[in-house]
């Protein structure tokens, strides 16, 4: 086995977790990022990264870190740290498939005594039951006695400028002892703030998972509350103001639960339970709770616009946002699209405006593509799906002067004050 000071690291995938990663042992030692999309190579080789999560400056700081598409490039490597996708299928089952790939990559060009570390989310038992095997195959080699594994689960929130990777704690793990001990000291390199060695990669790898878990569990709860007050004519944000004075209140909101992590996560959890003969209930009526809020939104909105007397079929609608989260052009799992839909099944014309997206990246995804100049006085409803500062400074006024004199303004994130919007969520 090799030691710290002998690492060659190479980062597999150089998307929302890899690229901040390499970018921070880049600036400590020489490391290779490896990414099968072309263009992406070539713009960080020009010094520019289109997910926004690292600087130019931040990008020129990492003086040792060089970019390739090409696997003859990983073969002086001997710590490979994959950081690909964990995506769902259109069955909500885990789709490995990216993180198969990385492995008979790695497969091609692994020697004895390297190290391979997954920082994927993944079901516990996935790195050493479905990764290592495909390892084996491909390389030839012997699990534990010719290389060895690592799981270290990341971290990274999208958009997110206060919390990066050297200020969140980073837990670790290793196949054998010494390997779990060097794969923290390889990541203290970088951690500031310090690293939580885990006793196995299956705690490190189900450690993970829940964190999402949990936060979609109890997302779905006030979802749920809301659905109640609003019956209740009772509003949700004042109800959760009043609730969250006491100290130990958790402080969810209401929303659309969206992005690579909480809204696919507890699929692998469940997938892997289920497999072992255990029915999730709580964790499955939460998933179907959160996936069913665009459907209940829209239902809201109509019931809202046919009050007002607004005829519904062939009205204009103004979603404004389609991003997962506030402030970052992330586009993955975004559940805006679900509200898209469904105003198209009642015949509702839908124009989408986010000044953080890349519009063929939307077309592609997603077979919309945004517009790019507001109209005055043109639409029925204005729905505020993200909560971009860019909304924010626009103020009310500004916002229903895209309205039609009879328009709804739907106001999902609390932008406004309940004296502004129409509807809240």
């Amino acid at each position: 086995m090799h030691s710290l000071d002998t690492l060659k690291v190479a980062v597999i995938g150089l998307g929302y977790v890899g690229l901040p990663l390499a970018v921070e042992f880049g600036k400590k030692r020489s490391v290779v990022g490896f990414d099968i999309n072309q263009p992406r190579i070539d713009a960080l080789k020009d010094g520019h990264d289109s997910t926004l999560e690292v600087s130019d400056a931040e990008l020129a700081e990492a003086a040792q870190l060089t970019y390739t598409s090409d696997i003859n490039d990983l073969k002086n490597c001997n710590v490979y740290i994959v950081t690909v996708p964990t995506p769902i299928n259109e069955h909500k089952q885990p789709d490995l498939t990216p993180l198969i790939k990385a492995s008979e990559t790695i497969g091609q060009v692994l020697s004895k005594g390297d190290i391979v570390i997954y920082e994927s989310t993944v079901y516990p038992g996935a790195t050493e039951d479905d990764c290592v095997p495909v390892l084996e195959r491909v390389s030839g080699l012997k699990f534990n006695q010719d290389f060895y594994a690592g799981y270290s689960p990341e971290r990274i929130n999208p958009g997110d400028k206060e919390h990066r990777v050297t200020n969140i704690k980073k837990v670790t793990a290793g196949s054998t002892p010494e390997v779990a001990d060097l794969v923290d000291d390889l990541y203290n390199e970088i951690i500031t703030v310090g690293t939580h060695k885990a006793t196995s990669i299956k705690v490190a790898e189900a450690a993970k998972v829940i964190e999402n878990t949990q936060r979609d569990v109890n997302i779905a709860l006030i979802n749920e509350l809301a659905i109640i007050f609003n019956k209740l004519d009772i509003d949700t944000e004042a109800v959760l103001e009043a609730a969250g004075t006491k100290w130990n209140f958790l402080p969810f909101r209401p929303g659309l639960v969206g992005g690579h992590c909480i809204g696919v996560d507890p699929y692998y959890l469940t997938h892997k339970a289920q497999s072992i003969g255990y029915q999730p209930e709580i964790i499955l009526s939460g998933r179907r709770l959160n996936d069913s809020m665009g459907e209940y939104v829209v239902g809201q909105l109509v019931k809202a616009m046919l009050k007002k007397r607004i005829h519904v079929q062939g009205a204009r609608v103004l979603i404004m946002g389609l991003t997962f989260k506030e402030n970052c052009p992330d586009l993955r799992n975004t559940r805006v699209v679900d509200i898209v839909k469904e105003l198209g099944e009642y015949g509702i014309q839908v124009d989408v405006y986010d000044p953080w997206v890349n519009p063929k990246e939307a077309q592609h995804e997603y077979g919309i593509t945004p517009v790019v100049e507001l109209e005055h006085s043109a639409y029925d409803a204005m729905v505020l799906a993200v909560s971009h500062n860019e909304f924010k400074e626009m103020g009310v006024n500004t916002i229903r002067a895209l309205g039609k004199p009879e328009h709804i303004l739907y106001d999902l994130k609390y932008l406004l004050s309940a004296e502004e919007s129409d509807l809240r969520l």
